[in-house]
């Protein structure tokens, strides 16, 4: 058993991000011996619907931000899932950017959102899409699939995952309020069709004209929403017993009869 603990941070505008990332890193630092693995929201620097700040608060992969979260993790000792920053490219382009740190402040993986929302608004014209499914084998919670929030809506991702034996999928997100049933339904689905762990971390409070939705989650691999956050700030724990994939995955091998590739 790993326990994991999900921040879901407020994003309302009336904070700064030169504000809240202090914050934040503060609650990061107040799980200190309480899990394996802490999670972070979607751009939750500047919150996932301010798309006037992507530009200015676009950093390096070796920028301030990172380089805080890398010293959060290995002073706490733990695995942390630094949500996503908008990352400045070599090109001078950008991405959306989720990054995996170790207990011992070394990164782990990056992974580039590859579904960009916005249609013709917003990331999706602004931001380079990435190309790369990402995994990480070797975690508390199992061999790890990351995934960004729209990424949600597409199972081919995670079916992509599925095929290089994923048991857990970490998805950090910046989801919308008039959607959140959307967001629960796809969860759930994800963990059903790919019999894995689910845990969907996101956000709350007005971004731009956006409510994000909270209801931050984990779902088992039988679709079982075994932990659910609210609409407010906090921080949602639940443990994760890997025991339970396989277990499912041999008693209903559902996933062998696959016919469409």
């Amino acid at each position: 058993m790993s326990k994991v603990a999900l921040i879901q941070v407020d994003v309302s505008d009336t904070e700064t991000p030169e504000a809240r990332v202090p914050r934040v890193l503060d609650l990061v630092d107040q799980q200190i011996g309480k899990c394996e693995l802490v999670v972070l929201p979607e751009l939750w620097n500047i919150g996932a619907f301010n798309s006037g700040a992507l530009e200015t608060y676009a950093q390096p992969r070796d920028g301030e931000l990172v380089t805080a979260l890398q010293a959060r993790a290995k002073s706490g000792n733990f695995w942390l899932h630094g949500g996503s920053f908008v990352e400045r490219l070599d090109d001078g382009g950008m991405a959306n950017t989720a990054v995996l740190i170790n207990p011992a402040g070394e990164i782990v993986k990056f992974y580039r959102k590859i579904h960009l929302y916005g249609f013709d608004h917003g990331e999706a014209i602004l931001l380079n899409r990435g190309t790369e499914i990402v995994t990480q084998e070797q975690t508390p919670i199992g061999h790890t699939g990351l995934a960004i929030c729209y990424d949600l809506r597409f199972p081919e991702l995670f079916r992509g995952m599925n095929d290089q034996g994923v048991e857990t999928i970490l998805i950090t997100s910046g989801w919308p309020t008039p959607r959140i049933n959307h967001w629960r339904v796809l969860n759930q689905a994800r963990a059903i069709e790919n019999q894995a762990w689910v845990i969907a971390c996101n956000e709350v409070g007005p971004n731009g004209d956006i409510m994000l939705g909270g209801h931050s989650m984990v779902v088992s691999p039988r679709g079982e929403i075994i932990a659910e956050a609210g609409t407010s700030e906090e921080v949602l724990y639940a443990e994760i017993d890997l025991t339970e994939v396989a277990a499912f995955r041999n008693e209903h091998p559902f996933q062998k009869d696959r016919f469409i590739r």
